[in-house]
């Protein structure tokens, strides 16, 4: 991927992230037993630590779609149950658990799974949709929230009922990757059913609850909740006995009619399912069922679906009991109501007692990890100033060097100079006076010439000026008598 476009917002959001994932962590720290449940690997085997929930810990066969994701189920560091769910769909196909104890239902704390949206994220815990919000990215893209059911006529259905598990494996039931859309007298009724069918059952025609295995399934459909979430077409149970007399059971009930309850084997209840499903490895005991023991579990289906008690009787003291317990349930309903709103109300309370300790939390957080930016900042800047320094030191002190070496070098120059200068006076002078005898006898002939000539000279010079002279006055003299003597007598 090429750099980011807004480098400035794309810091901003990594710097929120961690701030919210250093946050969530501590509150984690604080405040222990958070429901977990991991996104299991595709190079893991099977369903990894979950897959003590399958016989033989091998899940069924022939979920391969790329939108099925397979989910750890775990409650304060142990498995739980284990889950399928359809991203595409965004109901589980199915969940995978074990009967542990009948129990009354605590109070709902509903949870989502951060991995099925976000494959990167590192928080391997379930925890409130709330918590979640700027964490997670696109956040219900892949799973049901809160949200999709809020106003829509359905309430959130458990494949795994929690009324078939106690204490932690109570509480890990409720997450939305194992609840489906459901009518709320219909997920009454199918919670009713398979409660009483486990219970009455199948549980009593198992050597031991840890061999009996069970698997909570739906089949989607087209009808959406709010166009994302789809709700199912029929419920269905499997169940296997993974014992010496082992035996397997499979159970479907239709949507379109909340009282259906039909009992099917494992095969048949298979070929509703997607085409190559095998549920079971060797169909949980094969051949080898006893028969007995199915035929005795088949009737107690049919009682359970004709509405009575297995292994009672119609009496007269039943009714008045049960009308004994409709009484008290009538004049109870109010303080229950009573307490329930007060519950709820103490919830509220606890709820915004600890996010208002989250904002305290977040907010002193999001200064110190503020001041610690800074001073990180201030710290580079300090390196790298300091850096530059030592860095220039050496050519400084190279420039330095090389200046004082030139001016040495300059005042050489200047020194040889001036000897020069000074030496060189006295040298010419003596040179000059040395030459002088030479220069003056050599001048004697020279002198002796221009003197013989410079007299030869004025000799004819004065004889020049004497024959000019004489010159002058003769033509002076005849100028005259040509001027005084008459014309005629020169004729003559």
């Amino acid at each position: 991927m090429g750099p980011s476009p807004y480098p400035a917002l794309a810091d901003s959001s990594r710097e929120r992230t961690m701030k919210a994932l250093i946050l969530f962590w501590l509150c984690v720290s604080l405040f222990p037993g958070f429901s977990q449940g991991r996104v299991v690997g595709e190079d893991e085997a099977g369903f990894a630590e979950c897959n003590v929930f399958f016989p033989g810990q091998v899940p069924p066969e022939g979920f391969t779609e790329p939108f099925h994701v397979k989910i750890c189920q775990q409650y304060n560091r142990e498995p739980r149950f284990a889950t399928l769910y359809s991203t595409k769909d965004k109901i589980p196909l199915y969940s995978a658990f074990k009967y542990t104890k009948a129990a009354q239902n605590e109070e709902e704390s509903w949870l989502v799974e951060p991995q099925v949206d976000d494959p990167d994220n590192d928080q391997q815990e379930m925890v409130l949709e709330a918590d979640l919000v700027g964490t997670v990215a696109n956040l219900g893209a892949n799973q049901a929230l809160t949200s999709d059911y809020v106003g829509s006529g359905y309430e959130r259905g458990l494949l795994n009922p929690s009324l078939l598990n106690e204490e932690d494996f109570q509480t890990a039931t409720y997450t939305l990757t194992n609840a489906v859309p459901l009518n709320p007298s219909l997920s009454k009724t199918w919670h009713r059913d398979v409660g009483r069918v486990v219970e009455q059952a199948l549980a009593p025609h198992c050597p031991s609850r840890d061999h009996l295995y069970l698997l909570a399934g739906a089949i989607p459909s087209s009808v959406r909740v709010k166009g994302k979430v789809s709700v199912p077409e029929a419920l269905w149970l499997a169940a296997c006995c993974d014992a010496a007399e082992g035996w397997s059971l499979g159970l479907v009930k239709r949507t379109s009619d909340e009282n259906s309850l039909a009992d099917l084997t494992v095969g048949e209840l298979e070929e509703q399912l997607l085409a190559g499903v095998e549920l079971f490895k060797g169909s949980c005991g094969g051949d080898s069922k006893n028969k007995e023991k199915v035929e005795a579990i088949l009737q107690a289906v049919g009682q359970i679906r004709a509405g009575g008690q297995v292994g009672t009787n119609d009496s007269q003291e039943s009714k008045e009991s049960g009308l004994v317990r409709k009484v008290a349930g009538i004049i109870a309903t109010p303080f229950i109501k009573l307490l329930e709103l007060l519950i709820y109300l103490l919830v509220q309370l606890v709820k915004f007692t600890f996010y208002f300790l989250w904002l305290v939390i977040k907010r002193v957080g999001s200064t110190l990890l503020d001041g610690a930016s800074s001073l990180w900042g201030g710290v580079v800047s300090y390196l790298q100033a300091i850096s530059l320094v030592l860095v220039g030191i050496p050519y400084d002190l190279g420039r330095v060097v090389a200046s004082i070496s030139l001016g040495f070098l300059e005042i050489l120059q200047d020194v040889a100079f001036l000897t020069y200068r000074i030496l060189r006076i006295p040298v010419g002078f003596v040179l000059h006076l040395a030459a002088f005898p030479y220069y003056s006898v050599c001048a004697i002939p020279s002198v002796l010439k221009d003197l013989a000539a410079g007299i030869g000279g004025t000799f004819s010079l004065a004889v020049d000026a004497t024959a000019t002279l004489l010159h002058g006055f003769y033509y002076v003299a005849s100028h005259i008598a040509k001027r005084f003597v008459p014309k005629g007598s020169s004729g003559d």
